[in-house]
């Protein structure tokens, strides 16, 4: 039987103070519920998937529409959480897209973004040098502009967001919270670090890397954290051509999928690459990058950048993907448990949605929508055994 609608007396507890976890609290406490948010170690901490300094925001989806309205509709609510906080996390740089051979995923994107308000433009790869001449476009076939896309300062934002919760009434606890033992269809509780429980009338699981741990069962090996690099290098002193005022976002599609986001609060100029890496425990993953990994950040960089082919190394970042077996996340009801709401999957891409995805979430939560089919817990599969 389908749970009742939410009322205002209810308690919520959400387990997970990331982007997706974080904000769907928020939402909650905003509708009126009591909601207490629980995290192991605190938001945007380093084992968190969304714990990084910087998270790229943009709405090329591959002519997935509902991601692309998803990215719109966060794009406004990040800029309404900007003007609440003083504060900006949201750098709109802009993002240039360079297609090595097939540009299909940019192309399929021009119809649904333009839907929802948002463009891209088509560039020759001669057009784009001209506008940014501090880098190297020659191994791209075409380029698109996508001029509402940027970064987000991701640790940070993860804090406001955690501060706003509690200055808003919401309940915050730091420490691991486990789920309680299930009776008749029904999650009563969690289980607390310091041994205690923690009661409520729902629960909202956005467990990040950790989502297969906490559910063994339902989730296990559907959604795997898996191990990711990034890479900062020095950009040449009083040199702002690096910087987010000069420099979009970049993207290349090739044979690999190569990133990078502009020198941003003195960290020096980004380089990662979005192929998934190892299965990892991000509980106990040493996070010292790899030499073949820096290998292939320094051969980006060059490429892309020739000025720079021989910038120092400034910091490097190992960070975790929690990525679902189908690259979508996961946004539904416990198929088990009727008062328990699953968040995560956000596979690499997850973050700039989190204010979008949270509204989404509480919705779910009070009953008062139904799950995307997109982001439905029936559509994933268990992955094979790694070996």
């Amino acid at each position: 039987m389908p749970l009742a609608r939410a009322s205002a007396a209810e308690h919520v507890v959400v387990v997970g103070a990331g982007a997706f976890g974080g904000w769907t609290a928020l939402a909650l406490r905003r509708a009126g519920l009591r909601v207490t948010l629980v995290d192991a170690w605190g938001a945007g901490n380093a084992r968190a998937s969304s714990g990084g300094e910087t998270r790229v925001i943009r709405a090329v989806y591959n002519g997935q529409a509902a991601y692309s309205a998803m990215a719109a509709r966060a794009l406004v609510l990040w800029r309404d959480a900007e003007r609440a906080w003083g504060r900006r996390v949201l750098h709109r740089t802009g993002a240039l897209w360079l297609c090595a051979s097939d540009d299909a995923y940019v192309r399929r994107s021009i119809e649904p973004m333009r839907a929802v308000g948002l463009s891209v433009e088509e560039l020759s790869p001669g057009e784009a040098a001209r506008r940014w001449p501090q880098m190297a476009f020659g191994d791209a076939r075409t380029v698109f502009h996508e001029p509402a896309a940027g970064f987000l300062a991701a640790r940070v934002a993860c804090e406001l967001v955690r501060e706003t919760f509690v200055r808003e009434g919401g309940a915050y606890r730091q420490g691991w919270a486990r789920p309680g033992a299930a009776t008749h269809g029904r999650l009563p509780n969690v289980t607390l670090g310091d041994g205690g429980t923690l009661a409520a009338d729902r629960f909202v699981f956005a467990c990040g890397p950790w989502m297969g741990q906490v559910f063994p069962d339902v989730v296990g090996r559907r959604i795997v954290a898996t191990r990711q690099e990034s890479f900062f290098f020095g950009t040449p002193a009083g040199d702002a051509r690096y910087d987010a005022g000069a420099l979009p976002v970049w993207v290349h599609l090739g044979e690999r999928l190569i990133y990078g986001v502009a020198s941003h609060d003195r960290r020096g100029l980004k380089i990662a690459d979005d192929t998934a890496g190892d299965e990892i425990d991000p509980t106990t993953m040493e996070r010292a990058p790899s030499a073949d990994g820096l290998a292939r950040a320094r051969a980006a960089l060059a490429a892309r950048f020739p000025a720079l082919a021989g910038a120092p190394l400034v910091e490097s970042r190992v960070c975790q993907y929690e990525a679902s077996s189908d690259g979508h996340f996961l946004a539904d009801r416990h198929p088990e448990l009727e008062n328990v709401w699953l968040l995560g999957g956000g596979s690499g891409h997850g973050f700039k949605m989190g204010p979008a995805l949270g509204e989404h979430a509480a919705a779910l939560v009070r009953g008062r929508a139904s799950a995307h089919p997109l982001f439905a817990y029936a559509r994933l599969r268990e992955r094979p055994a790694a070996r």
